[in-house]
């Protein structure tokens, strides 16, 4: 049996919670820029290194970068795609749909990756390996759209970035209810 009132999960919890309000955050702006060139790129830019910096956080109060692999190599990418997001920004916004795609794909078998590890330890973790499995074929699905006719725009990211939202929130609930249950066998 998993154990749900560890530092640890209390951390996870936490971190899902903020995960789920940063994501809203941004779709809110992106929803209000109003295609405001300058703010759209800048939320673009923004979003992967967030993960990045959000990974890394995560793995380093989860035992470091070496004991979270999966984690690591997703900081690696979520920095190279805030840096390809930059380029693709300078070109078209085609090229910044495929970029999030392609990222979305890793990132989402990182999240996979991540999530079966962690059901072990902390359970609950079934949320997370759907978002990931979604998040992988949400970037299949982005990158075909990049190619299509009608140009794309921060709009057609905002449904991942939902879903992402949704599904770190979802968790976060979600371990929240298990820990509140086993306080109440326990006690």
């Amino acid at each position: 049996m998993p154990l749900q009132s560890s530092p640890q999960s209390n951390w996870l919890r936490s971190y899902y919670f903020t995960r789920a309000l940063f994501s809203i955050s941004w779709i809110v702006a992106a929803i209000l820029s109003g295609g405001h060139t300058a703010l759209v790129s800048t939320l673009l830019v923004v979003y992967p290194a967030w993960d990045a910096v959000a990974n890394l956080i995560d793995a380093r109060a989860n035992g470091g970068l070496k004991a979270n692999p999966s984690q690591t190599f997703n900081v690696a990418v979520s920095t190279i795609t805030t840096v390809a997001v930059v380029l693709a920004v300078m070109r078209d916004t085609y090229a910044v749909l495929a970029v999030f795609g392609v990222w979305a794909v890793f990132s989402g078998a990182l999240q996979l990756s991540t999530g079966v590890r962690r059901w072990r330890t902390y359970g609950a973790q079934w949320v997370m390996i759907l978002s990931g499995a979604q998040s992988a074929l949400a970037g299949g699905f982005m990158i075909s759209q990049s190619f299509g006719a009608p140009l794309p725009g921060i709009l057609d990211i905002v449904p991942y970035v939902g879903f992402g939202a949704f599904y770190f929130l979802l968790s976060a609930i979600w371990l929240t209810v298990a820990a509140y249950r086993q306080a109440k066998v326990v006690g």
